[in-house]
């Protein structure tokens, strides 16, 4: 057996011969949630209508390919950002982008949404140090997503 070299997050994994737990098809078209663009956080304005008192998510790129319902469940009534902590470079411009939409924005609340692969946390980290430089405080939830999709942790963190 070949031994994998090199990040846990680019490591190959086949989930092709997945059982199908009956999961339910939804009855007729499935609308999208999404209630903005851009989204790529790169593109964004903190200060678009959009996100003025919202409630926001930030959620890296493959979350919404790996998490079954995440329009229902994650994007449905918040504001979205997204970006990809590995490979999305400029990244100093995503921590002020941060701390704009919670102070010029005054966003409500912030849910981080990340893969449980270690690049992902930078995007919690990111958040992180833009709310410690922040004037303004915000609930911040960090959800952590499985690569096959399921939830590993959804809970409060306090900075």
């Amino acid at each position: 057996m070949e031994q994998f070299q090199g990040c846990p997050g680019s490591q190959m994994h086949d989930f092709s011969d997945k059982e199908d737990k009956g999961t339910q098809e939804a009855a007729g078209k499935v609308e999208s949630q999404l209630r903005q663009w851009p989204i790529q956080m790169h593109l964004i304005s903190p200060t678009a209508p959009y996100y003025q008192g919202a409630d926001v998510l930030l959620t890296a790129d493959c979350v919404g390919y790996a998490h079954g319902d995440f329009h229902r469940e994650y994007l449905k009534g918040k504001s979205i950002a997204i970006a990809c902590p590995k490979l999305d470079e400029g990244q100093d411009i995503y921590q002020e982008k941060i701390q704009s939409l919670l102070e010029d924005a005054k966003i409500n609340t912030l849910t981080v949404l990340i893969m449980q692969v270690p690049c992902c946390m930078g995007l919690l980290s990111l958040t992180r140090q833009a709310v410690q430089a922040s004037q303004r405080k915000v609930p911040i939830k960090c959800v952590v997503v499985g690569v096959q999709g399921e939830i590993l942790q959804d809970e409060w963190v306090s900075d």
